[in-house]
């Protein structure tokens, strides 16, 4: 009973003293670049799903500020074969190439690559097999974009106004 207050006590203290150290979450609403970016995708699925997750992260801008540039490529690599020499899963291997630009000054203020990769069973039907690359293409869409939003929230206080 003891230790429940103690450790009560303590996590009081510990968030009375980030209160008042200016803490201020990365994710949160006041984030410099949240609605401040416009986005130039490629138009392919895979740019249209790249597309859709960096906004769901950062917000659409009516007057942006920012233009987020993103060009992304993708290829499968075999990854189990089996003993009659059937490919039965591949991995999608992908990387985003993205530049951060002041749209009025027309500076480059970041660029970077991110890569990483899903992977897909092909032990199904052709239809089942088609689905799940499919599923992976998306997934690995979100994940790439998932990435780039990381590194633009570590860049966020250079880039402050």
């Amino acid at each position: 009973m003891l230790s429940d207050r103690i450790t009560r006590r303590a996590a009081l203290l510990g968030l009375t003293a980030l209160a008042g150290c200016g803490f201020a979450p990365i994710h949160g609403t006041g984030s410099t670049l949240r609605e401040q970016l416009t986005f130039d995708t490629q138009d392919t699925v895979a740019g249209f799903e790249l597309r859709g997750r960096l906004e769901e992260r950062l917000g659409v801008s009516a007057s942006p500020r920012y233009l987020l540039k993103v060009t992304q490529t993708s290829r499968r690599r075999a990854s189990a074969i089996a003993a009659d020499g059937d490919t039965t899963r591949f991995n999608l291997l992908g990387t985003a190439s993205w530049t951060l630009t002041e749209i009025a000054k027309g500076d480059r203020l970041d660029s970077g690559d991110v890569q990483t990769f899903t992977g897909f069973a092909t032990t199904g039907s052709t239809s089942a097999t088609q689905a799940a690359e499919d599923d992976a293409s998306r997934r690995l869409s979100v994940a790439l974009a998932d990435m780039i939003v990381s590194r633009l929230l570590l860049l966020e206080p250079s880039v402050a106004p």
